[in-house]
């Protein structure tokens, strides 16, 4: 993460893919409130401990919760995998003060990657990775799984969206090593015709 006042107006892009949800959520909070700007993709990849039946009883339990007199006052129960991290954030974050409100305010959140986060470099918090943080052979499920069974809509319109991004990006990246490939083997015929030359010049560290 980018620390330092500095560079504060900077924004941090994560790719949440496979990341734990309390410890990537406890990360972010703290780094809004101390002033980084932050964009979570990736949303429905992230994991959470225990197996999907589990987490699926959890969520129906907590679904039953509301008021009595009137549900549309609370509490709200979101279903898509953005706003269930969203509202997990804020549960981390005092909210109801100024300042809690304007860390809010700098989080931003997606399923799946669109532009223009597509073409900036994404980054990863190792402190919250699954394969660092959870025991080898433990239960876990996928947020965007989890919100599929009950009640968001999207999960496979997010696939295939995914899928479409993914094949777009292999393209590119297959062009941008051709290039690199071209530019070292142009780099390596000047490097050969001008050998001499070069050499005179090596000492003045042109």
């Amino acid at each position: 993460m980018v620390n330092g006042s500095a560079l504060m107006s900077h924004r941090v892009i994560i790719d949440s893919r496979h990341h734990m949800l309390g410890r990537l959520a406890s990360i972010v909070a703290k780094e809004l409130l101390s002033g980084q700007r932050v964009v979570v993709v990736r949303c429905e990849e992230i994991a959470l401990s225990g197996g999907l039946v589990r987490q699926k009883m959890k969520y129906l339990r907590f679904l039953r919760k509301r008021m009595n007199t009137k549900p549309s006052h609370g509490p709200i129960h979101f279903r898509a995998p953005s706003k269930i991290f969203w509202r997990t954030v804020r549960g981390m974050i005092p909210h109801k003060t100024k300042r809690g409100a304007a860390a809010l305010a700098r989080l931003k959140v997606y399923e799946g990657v669109p532009p223009p986060y597509d073409r900036l470099k994404r980054m990863v918090v190792p402190d919250a990775l699954k394969v660092l943080r959870l025991q080898k052979g433990h239960k876990y499920c996928l947020l965007g799984r989890l919100s599929k069974e009950v009640g968001w809509n999207h999960y496979d319109t997010i696939k295939e969206l995914e899928e479409k991004r993914k094949e777009k990006s292999k393209v590119s990246y297959e062009r941008r090593k051709q290039l690199a490939r071209l530019r070292a083997k142009a780099v390596k015929i000047v490097e050969e015709k001008l050998g001499s030359q070069l050499d005179v010049l090596a000492p003045v560290k042109y």
